[in-house]
């Protein structure tokens, strides 16, 4: 079986570095740039897992997390972001983020 791992991070270099990694490691990925397109993304495909950057255009981190949760999905979900403070890793776990 192949799983499907959704990459949501805006920053191109950083998602064609994810991209790269775990291509080689045998998933499958698809990629969004900003929440909406990561949103669209989790409704239309079989995702397994989701990396999430936390700072990104329209849906932010958080927020696509929260409307992820929202419909029932519950794949794992990892924040990959620059923010480091406790409070956003509590924020992001208490909204439904597996690891950060």
């Amino acid at each position: 079986m192949t799983y499907n791992i959704l990459i949501a991070e805006d920053d191109r270099d950083i998602a064609q570095l994810l991209k790269l990694y775990l291509e080689s490691s045998g998933y499958r990925t698809v990629a969004a740039s900003d929440g909406e397109e990561a949103f669209a993304l989790v409704e239309t495909e079989d995702i397994h897992l989701a990396v999430l950057d936390i700072m990104m255009p329209k849906l932010d981190g958080y927020q696509l997390t929260m409307k992820i949760r929202e419909r029932g999905y519950d794949f794992p979900i990892i924040f990959l972001s620059a923010k480091v403070e406790d409070n956003d890793k509590i924020l992001g776990l208490n909204l439904g983020g597996d690891d950060y």
